[in-house]
């Protein structure tokens, strides 16, 4: 799988839409706290530390995650299929394998092409059987194959520090009040609307971009399999699983709709409707068999972890 012109554009129009509205609004901020002499070097500051480093480092979400390595003996049939996912995808490296002790059911990926591993929980692999696991392993080889981690990690440490300034400004702004309701000092109406609605409007940026790299991992994950329906199926069974989940956690035998504008993912139905539309002749990489777990360790239930993961 070659990365498209087209993907390489997307990549490169939003690394420079998400920079320039972040820049926009961190400085509006900024210069609100400090001034707008020192705003400038403290934003192109942070623009550099962004750009070299966006997101978590993944020593420190795998420790978060309490995710162990698995090899070639303790799940021989996870690791054959993300070599093969490996080297249909072009990628020079395979990625390391680890195993969460979550009941949630989940996969994702860290790091870049040179350097990456795929993440999945042992609650998804009681769910899926060989044929889904292998679409749900492609999608995310295709998230590495594209470098979207970068762009998404980067998105995601820019709005993590609009969110921060914006608190910061708030609580200034609130300490200054009665100087500002004396006359005392004077601050432009537009500021406290852009502290308030800032987060809110990186948040939805973020959303956006989020959902057109789910919908290409998608096709790209369909490519690389040649089976667009294992991948459904994996969707409509982590749809049914995680919405039953929260039900019970939180309103028993009710269903509980998400707001649309509010899911960081595309709706699962769009999802799997599209991957449908691609379907052809049925080539599975792997046959629709039940999957040999590793064997669990400590299969924790769903909470909170350390810095803040849901596990």
């Amino acid at each position: 799988m070659t990365v498209s012109p087209r993907h390489q554009f997307l990549n490169l129009l939003q690394s420079i839409l998400l920079f320039a509205g972040m820049a926009i609004i961190a400085w509006v901020i900024v210069s609100a706290i400090v001034g707008k002499s020192l705003a400038i070097a403290i934003v192109i500051g942070s623009m550099m530390g962004l750009l070299l480093s966006p997101g978590i480092p993944k020593r420190l979400l795998l420790n978060a995650y309490d995710a162990r390595r698995l090899g070639r003996r303790e799940f021989p049939e996870g690791v054959a299929i993300l070599a093969e996912l490996t080297r249909r995808a072009g990628l020079a490296r395979v990625p390391e394998l680890y195993y969460i002790p979550s009941q949630i059911p989940n996969a994702f990926a860290l790091g870049s092409p040179d350097e990456s591993a795929v993440c999945i929980s042992d609650g998804l692999l009681q769910l899926m059987n060989q044929r889904e696991l292998a679409g749900v392993l492609a999608h995310e080889i295709s998230h590495i194959a594209n470098r979207d981690l970068w762009i998404m990690g980067l998105a995601d440490a820019m709005a993590r520090a609009v969110s921060l300034a914006s608190w910061i400004g708030q609580i200034i702004l609130i300490l200054n009040l009665p100087l500002i309701l004396a006359g005392a000092a004077y601050v432009p109406w537009q500021v406290p609307l852009v502290l308030i609605f800032s987060p809110t409007i990186m948040a939805l940026f973020q959303r956006a971009l989020s959902r057109t790299r789910e919908y290409d991992a998608d096709r790209g994950g369909a490519d690389l399999t040649g089976d667009p329906d294992g991948l459904a199926s994996a969707l409509l069974k982590l749809e049914r699983r995680v919405g039953r989940m929260w039900e019970e956690m939180f309103l028993p035998g009710r269903r509980i709709p998400e707001p649309s504008l509010l899911r960081t993912h595309p709706p699962t139905q769009e999802r799997v409707r599209r991957l449908r539309a691609l379907s052809g002749p049925e080539r599975p990489i792997k046959p629709s068999t039940p999957l040999t777990a590793p064997r669990p360790t400590r299969v924790s239930k769903p909470r909170f972890g350390p810095w803040g993961v849901y596990r």
